[in-house]
């Protein structure tokens, strides 16, 4: 159960920023472009998957 919780772990815009090392209002750009999902929580703030986002940062270390 506690593996299950830390896979659905959820990062805010600034730690997403943080890993791709650019601004969170970029982060905010690719969510609104499509490239990564967001989850809105009830206050309307975006929330992105860690697993997707980890995902992501593999295919970049592959491609370059």
């Amino acid at each position: 159960m506690v593996e299950q919780q830390q896979a659905d772990s959820l990062l805010t815009p600034a730690e997403v920023a943080a890993l791709f090392r650019v601004n969170p209002k970029t982060v905010t750009r690719w969510a609104r472009a499509g490239k990564i999902t967001a989850i809105r929580t009830l206050g309307g703030h975006r929330r992105f998957r860690e697993t997707e986002i980890r995902r992501c940062l593999e295919q970049l270390d592959v491609e370059a």
